[in-house]
This record gives structure tokens, sequence and C-alpha cells, in this order.
């Protein structure tokens, strides 16, 4: 695959997640729900601006420039310490609101699909190429550990995107 074509599949697949986060905060029974939802869009329309920049600048004049791609999600490893933390302090079992594990396992889903070619491209990709897909494996693998944390928290502990060791939304 040659590095347009990597670009522009790279935006169907934020596109597919944004609009997975869209069709989840619409459909979602809980304030904080919708409101992490609706964040975790945000971030992915960013990703898909930024995709269409760098597609814009490597038609125009054949090179690519990696820029900064900042994001507001903490790393994996910070959430996985904190469900870990938040598992030992909590013990009382609730069942979740009705379809919200469904809207988490599909976003899991689609952020698992996202992060496994943002890896096949860093393996086939050399430079430039590859350092833009290393920056979206990263930031995707946070993304697959929130998604993750939340259907634990939701199917395990009762909780709803109330994770009080970090909090996405004012980082």
């Amino acid at each position: 695959m040659d590095l347009e074509e990597a670009i522009k599949t790279a935006i169907d697949y934020e596109l597919k997640v944004q609009q997975a986060y869209e069709k989840a905060k619409a459909e979602a029974t809980n304030e904080t729900g919708q409101r992490v939802f609706g964040f975790l869009a945000e971030e992915e329309a960013g990703h898909v601006a930024y995709l269409n920049t760098r597609l814009e600048l490597w038609k125009k004049d054949g090179k690519l420039t990696v820029e900064k791609l900042d994001t507001v999600i903490p790393t994996k490893a910070v959430i996985d310490a904190s469900l870990s933390k938040l598992e030992k302090d909590l013990g009382d079992k609730q069942a979740p609101g009705e379809g919200e594990l469904e809207l988490l396992q599909k976003a899991l889903k689609a952020e698992e699909e996202t992060s496994a070619f943002y890896k096949k491209m860093v393996q086939e990709l050399d430079g430039d190429a590859k350092k833009l897909f290393e920056r979206f494996v990263e930031i995707e693998d946070g993304h697959v550990a929130i998604v993750e944390a939340e259907i634990a928290a939701v199917s395990g502990m009762g909780f709803w995107f109330d994770i009080p060791e970090f909090n996405i939304a004012n980082s």
C-alpha cells in the first residue's frame, strides 16, 4: 500500500470510529457517558482533520511532514493503573444501563480495527510515514484502554465513566 492510499484508509477508519462515538453519544442514557463519547468523537474528528492535512500536503508537493499530534487521553499505563486501583477499592457490582455495554463493545471493536490497521502500516512503511502511524498506534492504544476500562467498570463495578483516578474530560 502506498502512502496516499494508507492515509486515505486511515481517514476512513477514523471516520468510522468517530461515527461510532457520535452514535454512542446520541444513544447513551447517562450524561457522563454522553460527555465522554462526545469527547472521544471530537478527538477522532481531530485525527481526521490532521490526516486530511497530511494528505493535502502529500498531494501538493510529494512530501510528508509529520507534525505533533496531541491527545488528552491518558496513556494505556495510566489507565491500567487507575483501573487496577479502582478494582481494589470497590466491591459492589451493579448491572449496566440498558444498551451501554453494547455501545462500548461496538466502540472497542472499531478502535481495535483501527489500531490493527495502524500497526500494519508501521510494519509496511518507512521513514516519516512510519513515524506518522507510530503516533497513531500510541493514541489508539490509549483509546482502546479507555474503552476496555469502561467495559470493565460497567460490567464489573457499576460505574459508568466515573473512574475517579483520572478524568479525561478535564485533562
